[in-house]
């Protein structure tokens, strides 16, 4: 049974738990995620100025529109400041910093009206972050910098939580993806041929959750969260960070939820860095989680 935690008080461990049976976590705006929200807004405006950004995409044509993210998006991704920020945020929500390991925040665009689904605006299908190699104890943390509706937000479906479904995750290499398809995201506008795990039997999209919090409200929620991308009617582009958290304990215990229906090959554990000095998590470590997926239908 899934449910919804608002503003919790439970520390990290249970929260932690708790995410890794299906849960879900809501906190209102901490003063670092308002923080970075600012910081993300003051580039974004900086990057479409005089337009606002999110109605930009009715002025500008597509291909001008990538170009501005092609710069915007790296320059955020890995500025010292985002990375200051998350430690922040980090410790306002009661994480041990020598512990939680992140990865760098990525910069989201949903645009409207199918302006934009593609390569570095791509609007995900429903997915777990299991198949795109995320370690089962992986905790995502997402967050709005502008309002958001229902209509440009986030869908859960949480449904297949302990439901598996048939998906293309066996074909997914995380080293060969790095290598080829990231880096090549801008090229891809009209379409995006680039190989991505996808659901292959249909999938039921209700029901469905769509969460709705201030600029800088924050979602959590494990790696293995099916969710995606909602079709964006508002008129309006939705701007949004996610970053994702790992636990030193977890990842050596191998404690995380359940592995369903993952069968994809490598791990992205190599991207996180210790929140408390940025130094990576260590290669002796990520070796040990670098091996083709055994699928479990049970919790480590």
């Amino acid at each position: 049974m899934n449910a919804i935690y608002f503003d919790s008080t439970f520390n990290d461990d249970i929260r932690r738990k708790n995410l890794y049976n299906g849960q879900i976590f809501v906190f209102s705006p901490s003063a670092s995620a308002i923080a970075l929200c600012e910081f993300a807004s003051g580039m974004i405006e900086e990057a479409f100025a005089p337009l606002d950004p999110r109605e930009a995409q009715h002025s500008l044509p597509v291909e001008k529109y990538v170009e501005i993210l092609a710069k915007l998006k790296p320059t955020f991704i890995h500025h010292p400041e985002s990375k200051k920020l998350i430690q922040g945020i980090l410790k306002e929500s009661g994480c041990d910093l020598t512990k939680t390991y992140f990865d760098v925040p990525r910069l989201r665009t949903a645009t409207s009206d199918d302006y934009l689904t593609a390569g570095i605006a791509y609007a995900f299908h429903p997915h777990r972050d299991t198949w795109y190699s995320a370690p089962t104890c992986q905790i995502n943390w997402w967050l709005p910098i502008y309002d958001i509706t229902p209509e440009n937000a986030m869908a859960f479906h949480p449904h297949y939580w302990s439901q598996p479904i048939q998906n293309s995750s066996r074909e997914y290499d995380y080293a060969q993806w790095n290598k080829e398809s990231r880096k090549n995201a801008a090229q891809h506008i009209k379409t995006d041929t680039r190989k991505q795990p996808r659901a292959e039997e249909p999938v039921e999209s209700e029901p469905q959750l769509r969460l709705i919090t201030k600029i800088g409200g924050m979602i959590l929620f494990s790696a293995a969260q099916m969710h995606s991308t909602v079709p964006n009617t508002s008129g309006y582009t939705r701007f949004s960070i996610d970053f994702r958290t790992v636990h030193f304990d977890d990842v050596m215990a191998k404690q995380g939820a359940a592995n369903i229906d993952s069968a994809c090959t490598g791990t992205s554990l190599g991207d996180f860095l210790r929140s408390s000095d940025f130094c990576p998590i260590s290669e002796s470590l990520v070796a040990v989680y670098d091996t083709p997926a055994l699928i479990s239908i049970s919790n480590s």
